[in-house]
């Protein structure tokens, strides 16, 4: 690991692919900032993150001209990784300016399955080791996407930054949709319409309610399974830690990981492959099971994460010609 230390003797110019990625999500979105000053709630906090975004990312370029080394190209990247931490609770923000549709998807739920997944699996499956397996999948989530990364830079340097331009696309542009589309998910939108009016199959039209209720404690549903469980408490301080009423549908969990499973087939690793992909298959129940997504964004997120991998992967070798 030492030589990633080393000076590089061709340093990369400019700004990374990720960066680049991040400096566009950003400018679209104060664009849009712009368009909604009059409907933001928090628009100096908004601000605040743009520019703290593009003085960390401007911080960061400098030193790697400084000192041009292969350790500051992943620092870099993870540095953007980070800051998906601030961006997910951010398109809450622009949430606020639309109207809910949690009753629109919840009316797609009811004609494909007949009924509501996300309030009766817990249900159908009362075992504490579901629960903890299905936690274990759900709280696996950013962890298999640093190993992803961590796995391309380690033993497939010369495509990590395709792969984590990969990545970081797919949540950037799940984050647009989640903007415009404004879906709370089901431990919101049934706690704030009652479980028995879902029950009966009944999804009201809630407009802005989640503009002023996203207290967690008041406006979400207890999390189901097994509560002395150790991954039900890994999955509550997750949760706890920033959880918010937006960007339900489609799942970037589910989108996301399917995104890093193809990176991890296209290595050839089968092995390394075959050992995360059982949490993934855990994950993709468990975002229904923990009643944080509707099943419909399951699928969807599967299909999205489908489709960007393909599309994003091909991109970069358009843009970067690598």
């Amino acid at each position: 690991m030492a030589s990633i230390f080393s000076r590089t003797p061709k340093p990369v110019k400019g700004l990374l692919p990720v960066e680049l990625l991040a400096a566009s999500y950003l400018v679209l979105t104060l664009v849009l900032m712009i368009i909604l000053r009059d409907d933001l709630v928090c628009g100096r906090e908004m601000l605040l993150l743009r520019v703290r975004v593009a003085a960390v990312t401007l911080v960061m370029w400098a030193l790697y001209r400084l000192y041009p080394c292969t350790a500051l190209i992943l620092a870099r990247v993870l540095v953007q990784v980070l800051f998906l931490a601030d961006w997910y609770p951010d398109t809450y923000e622009f949430n606020r300016c639309f109207v809910n549709l949690d009753h629109v998807v919840c009316g797609w739920e009811q004609w494909l399955f007949g009924c509501q997944p996300a309030l009766l699996l817990s249900t159908w499956l009362p075992y504490k080791a579901v629960s903890e397996l299905l936690d274990l999948g759900y709280a696996a989530y950013y962890p298999i996407i640093v190993f992803t990364l961590l796995f391309y830079f380690i033993y497939r340097r010369k495509m990590f930054q395709r792969a984590a331009f990969v990545v970081m696309g797919a949540f950037f542009v799940l984050y647009a949709v989640f903007i415009f589309f404004p879906v709370a998910g089901p431990t919101f939108y049934f706690r704030a319409v009652g479980t028995d009016v879902i029950e009966q199959g009944v999804f009201p039209a809630i407009g802005h309610y989640f503009s002023w209720h996203n207290d967690l404690a008041a406006d979400c549903l207890p999390t189901p399974g097994w509560q002395h469980g150790l991954m039900w408490k890994a999955v509550e301080v997750a949760k706890w830690a920033g959880e918010r009423p937006t960007a339900a549908f489609p799942s970037s969990h589910i989108g996301v990981t399917a995104v890093c499973m193809f990176l991890l087939w296209r290595t050839g690793n089968r092995r390394v492959f075959w050992t995360v992909f059982p949490l993934a298959i855990l994950m993709f129940f468990a975002t229904v099971y923990i009643q944080a997504h509707y099943a419909v964004d399951a699928l969807a997120g599967l299909l999205a994460g489908t489709l960007l991998y393909f599309l994003l992967y091909a991109l970069y070798g358009a843009l970067f010609k690598k």
